[in-house]
């Protein structure tokens, strides 16, 4: 084989490991046994049939093994001395997974009863079924509820504010027949209404969400909103 990519001198050392030969430009370590303590930190793809195996040795090896061990203790205390770390983390996260199921639950069944009292509390201005209310639930939330309500109550127009989470957020739901015979854009009413909340937004002509750093200023956003079809 003709090696024209690599240079070496007219002696070169050759390694054998089971049917694997190398060429090696000199003798490292006078024994594989000085090298030490040998750990293996990543292996990785160079190129089609080539991978890259990349290893610490001797005190940096043993510098590695010694702070992995320090996580581990720290991982145990945060675990109340557990037994068996990866057990417990495991159990952590299922218990995780039922709770935020459970959380969503919740929060689907508190949409239910914001809607019914949406709809109760819905007037008709200029032909158009609107409502308008500062609510307790989180975006996504709120868009699941705009979209049931301006699918169910066309024509409709709904803005609605929130808090939730620590996030200051106004939302504009229209339905289609709205924005076209009216000629009113969620997107472009967002952005103009965000300065009530002291932030920004956008979105599309049926739905639109702005988000700020004011929740003082939600109520006055959600009546400046209606007033934009009232007359």
């Amino acid at each position: 084989m003709m090696l024209f990519g690599e240079k070496y001198g007219e002696t070169v050392r050759m390694i054998e490991f089971g049917s694997s030969k190398e060429l090696c430009g000199g003798i490292h370590v006078p024994a594989t046994g000085t090298i030490g303590l040998f750990r293996i930190e990543s292996e990785s793809a160079v190129a089609a049939g080539i991978r890259r195996i990349e290893a610490v040795t001797g005190s940096g090896a043993l510098q590695a093994q010694q702070e992995e061990r320090a996580q581990l203790a720290s991982i145990r205390a945060l675990l109340k001395g557990a037994a068996d770390p990866a057990q417990a983390i495991d159990d952590l996260l299922k218990a995780n997974t039922k709770m935020s199921k459970d959380i969503e639950a919740f929060q689907r069944a508190a949409a239910g009863d914001v809607k019914e009292d949406l709809i109760g509390k819905m007037t008709t201005l200029s032909g158009i079924h609107a409502v308008g209310a500062v609510l307790d639930l989180d975006s996504k939330n709120i868009k699941d509820l705009a979209f049931q309500l301006k699918a169910e109550h066309a024509p409709f127009f709904g803005v609605f504010g929130s808090e939730a989470g620590g996030k200051v957020t106004l939302s504009i739901a229209i339905s289609d027949d709205v924005v076209e015979s009216h000629g009113l854009h969620a997107g472009n009413l967002v952005r103009e209404l965000a300065s009530h909340i002291g932030g920004g937004g956008g979105g599309q002509a049926f739905f639109a969400t702005a988000g700020g750093k004011n929740a003082a200023g939600l109520q006055a956003a959600v009546d400046a909103a209606l007033t934009k079809i009232q007359g």
